[in-house]
């Protein structure tokens, strides 16, 4: 070893160093404050086993004379408020883009921020004493919810286009509307389309839960069997919910990929 490398002070603590003690001091702080000790770790794996013991057996014919229906239901939610999310977030996404609105993109993506704010079920739990109980005030607490994340989502792909055609149009003396509809919409409604279908499949899932506030869908059917103790009935919503959650995840990814290729 040289002498020059001998007296080389030793290199101080890098930055990723940093980040790794800070989130490892931020994740032991967090741990205190939620009483997560070894103890309870360790026992946790008997204690799963203990609790799913009481789901088994699962009471399918309880699942094909309640739960169908109310999936179904939940599935029409979903749906419906992934159409409203679409049709809202499509024109505020052109509008977030800075690439084509500078001024106007600030305040859509504060809009889009604040939208992404409140989880369906506190959303569900305002539209409930308006609209009234049912899948109608679960549709638009999805709906209003998804728009938040379709724009921000879409905002980026407008903003990663090829300017180049937007250009050619609006110098052959064709408007921002026509620049819009012929240059920009074409390139970007395909990977748009596959953020919906991606959305859609988190709407299935939220909608199961929107029940619970008496919002429509399956979420309803769980609760009152888990209320009353009837464990394999409970099983039999569950089993069935995520059958049916796997079937459009497979489906909707099969579609995407199509869109995206």
């Amino acid at each position: 070893m040289s002498t020059k490398a001998a007296l080389r002070p030793p290199p101080g603590v890098g930055w990723a160093t940093q980040v790794t003690l800070g989130v490892a001091i931020v994740f032991l702080l967090c741990a205190w404050a939620i009483d997560l000790t070894p103890g309870a770790l360790a026992n946790l794996p008997q204690q799963m086993v203990t609790v799913l013991g009481f789901f088994y057996p699962a009471d399918m014919s309880y699942g094909a004379s309640r739960v169908l229906p109310a999936l179904i239901e939940s599935i029409q939610i979903a749906w419906i408020g992934t159409i409203i999310a679409a049709l809202l977030s499509l024109p505020l996404a052109l509008l977030g883009a800075r690439t084509l609105f500078p001024r106007i993109a600030r305040l859509v993506k504060l809009i889009s921020a604040t939208a992404r704010a409140f989880p369906e079920i506190l959303l569900a739990i305002y539209f409930v004493p308006i609209v009234g109980l049912g899948p109608f005030a679960g549709a638009l607490a999805i709906g209003i919810s998804s728009v938040g994340m379709l724009t921000k989502l879409g905002a980026e792909v407008v903003e990663s286009i090829d300017m180049g055609p937007v250009e050619a149009v609006q110098a052959a003396g064709g408007s921002r509307l026509l620049a819009l509809r012929y240059a920009v919409v074409p390139q970007v409604l395909p990977e748009i389309v596959a953020h919906w279908l991606f959305r859609f499949e988190l709407n299935i899932r939220a909608s199961a839960v929107l029940g619970v506030v008496g919002a429509g869908g399956v979420g309803g059917v769980l609760l009152n069997t888990l209320r009353y103790r009837h464990f394999e009935k409970a099983a039999a919503v569950l089993l069935l919910t995520i059958l049916v959650v796997l079937i459009i995840d497979v489906a909707s990814g099969a579609i995407r990929r199509r869109l995206l290729r």
